[in-house]
């Protein structure tokens, strides 16, 4: 790259950190400036302007402050005090959205369920925060009744819609009055208060209950709102689960700060995406990663080049994929990020340099302080040296990504707020890194940095294992799986194998019909080391993914390559062969006995 292409690229950098810098620095300048207030200022800037769009409802940005002054009033009535929790299991709608805004008006604290869950899962997501309320949308009334027999604590149940045996929220709302609340029905609030749970995916376990507090809505929602330069005539399609950070607050908040509308959508559909961006003049969209995979694995639609979009912003669009999203769809902009619900750590590639998921560059790396560290794989922690503290990485090493944790009231965005149940904090926090006395979050991820100081997603910590005393990224593996034609998704994840150290590659795959498995044992020998080549294939009909698209593998290591496990076929790369072979019971015999030697 020339001189000339790295001052461009700094100064991109610059204009989207100038216009974020901008948007959040008087947040903590005005505490008591938390995000309903901002709604009730917004109502009176664009009145009735449209601010949520869905086939169900449309509200105003009147309409929106006055439904969430309702719902902060029957808090009150409820006499919910200030950091009691409502657990909101509720889908897509703007109604939501009013729901929360008016429980944290209130001194609540807004607990926002996975729609996904059920039984075990949701009794444990609404058990960990202790509700005095459980709002229960009536269309997901059955999910909560495989939860309710489980719960160890006993909220009011309340019914958002028709339910003969709770009582209806939604009447109790509509009879209630919207106009700003008084002086007295006000609760004092600052931007350290609590606002919202927000759970983490829970791909390898149960989910955390992550602290947002009302500084946190209030980032998520300024620094998008400058990095995507949103303006009132912006229009975002937010197909995303409003009960995630990315959902919820960036593609909503974002837009509304600068009196833009959100079209809503209550799921994701790959067939009417296109159709939706088109009918409501969407200029933004926010996406993770694995919608742009549903999307370019999707018959060619009309509409697809039709659009008003100037930008598309998420996190986790693969490399893979990357030029055939822009150039497909006509993309003018990607901008790609990184950062997590509970976690310090923010990266944005304002440049849409393909494949990276943000950089730091020199001139503002000490406002972000984040590093990448050498990371042990059999051991699952940061290397320690002689001295017992952290390496940092080498330039395009892969390492373990961790941000420096600055107690700072001037600089909230570096604290870490911890989850709900304080056990699970210490594991996220890496103690004298780089000196005695300092804290660092540690995100899970590993990355590699690059010598211009660009990111890119290398792997989970957890899901990348050793074999033949080799590191093997799960992720780099998909990457060749699908870039296979007739392979529309995979699932990588090690397994164990009787008496062999680390753990064996296997994937799980989706094929586009019959898939050539000799022409893809080829493809797999030219494009990855011998270490790395997954030992078993398991071809599956989809593949099973969290709420926000992230892939599930916890079954999958479980059932491991037993064939007995599943009624799905498993191919076994047989050594002698040179070819995938299929694994009948006796093929597993003799891998689990030793007798074939792997």
């Amino acid at each position: 790259m020339s001189f000339l292409d790295n001052i461009k690229g700094d100064f991109v950098f610059l204009q989207g950190a100038l216009r974020a810098l901008r948007m959040t620095t008087p947040i903590a300048k005005n505490p008591a400036r938390v995000f309903p207030v901002v709604i009730d200022e917004l109502a009176d800037k664009y009145g009735e302007a449209p601010a949520l769009i869905s086939d169900q409802e449309r509200f105003s940005y009147r309409t929106l402050a006055e439904r969430a002054n309702r719902y902060a009033r029957w808090a009150r009535r409820e006499n919910l005090a200030k950091g009691e929790t409502v657990c909101l299991l509720m889908p897509n709608r703007p109604e939501y959205m009013a729901a929360w805004i008016g429980i944290t008006s209130a001194g609540g604290v807004a607990a926002l369920i996975n729609t996904q869950l059920v039984g075990t899962a949701l009794a444990h997501c609404i058990d960990i925060v202790a509700p005095k309320h459980v709002v229960v949308a009536a269309e997901l009334a059955d999910e909560f009744a495989t939860a309710r027999a489980l719960l160890k604590t006993q909220p009011k149940v309340w019914s958002h819609g028709e339910n003969a045996e709770f009582p209806r929220l939604d009447r109790e709302i509509d009879a209630l009055p919207g106009h700003r609340l008084t002086a007295s029905e006000r609760v004092a609030l600052t931007i350290e208060d609590r606002a919202l749970y927000i759970y983490t995916s829970g791909t390898t376990g149960l989910p955390k209950a992550a602290n947002i507090n009302h500084y946190r809505v209030m980032l998520a929602s300024s620094a998008f709102a400058g990095v995507m330069d949103t303006k009132a005539t912006d229009r975002m399609y937010d197909c995303l689960p409003m009960y995630h950070t990315v959902g919820g607050l960036v593609a909503t908040g974002s837009v509304l700060l600068n009196g833009g509308s959100v079209v809503i959508r209550e799921k994701f559909s790959a067939r009417e995406f296109w159709d939706d961006v088109v009918r409501h003049e969407c200029t933004l969209f926010q996406y993770i990663g694995e919608l742009c995979r549903y999307l370019v694995h999707s018959p060619p639609n009309p509409n697809e080049t039709k659009h008003r979009l100037r930008m598309a912003c998420g996190n986790g669009l693969r490399p893979d994929l990357w030029a055939e999203f822009k150039t497909r769809f006509r993309i003018p902009h990607i901008l790609e990020f990184y950062g997590a619900t509970e976690g310090n750590v923010n990266i944005f590639n304002f440049e849409g340099k393909q494949g990276a998921v943000g950089r730091v560059p020199w001139f503002v790396a000490h406002r972000f302080p984040i590093a990448v560290v050498r990371f042990d794989v059999e051991h699952q922690q940061p290397v320690r040296n002689a001295e017992g503290f952290c390496e940092r990485c080498d330039a395009d090493e892969p390492g373990e990504v961790i941000g420096r944790i600055v107690n700072d009231p001037a600089r909230p965005g570096n604290r870490f707020e911890g989850y709900a149940a304080a056990n699970q904090n210490e594991n996220k926090i890496l103690h004298d890194v780089f000196q005695k006395g300092d804290a660092w979050f540690r995100t899970g991820d590993l990355m590699r940095k690059d010598k211009r100081g660009y990111f890119y997603f290398v792997d989970r910590v957890g899901d990348t294992f050793r074999w033949k005393g080799e590191n093997v990224s799960t992720s780099e593996v998909a990457d060749a799986l699908n870039t296979f034609p007739g392979v529309a998704d995979a699932n990588v994840y090690g397994v164990t194998v009787v008496g062999r150290d680390g753990r064996a590659g296997m994937a799980a795959i989706v094929c586009d019909g019959q898939c050539d498995l000799g022409a893809l044992h080829a493809h797999l020998r030219a494009n990855l080391p011998d270490y790395a080549r997954p030992l078993f294939l398991r071809i599956q009909p989809k593949i099973e993914v969290t709420g926000t698209f992230k892939q599930k593998k916890v079954d999958l290591v479980r059932q491991s390559f037993n064939p007995a496990a599943t009624s799905d076929p498993i191919y076994f790369n047989d050594p002698q062969t040179n070819a995938f072979v299929r694994l009948d019971p006796a093929l597993y015999r003799r891998i689990e006995s030793g007798e074939i030697r792997l």
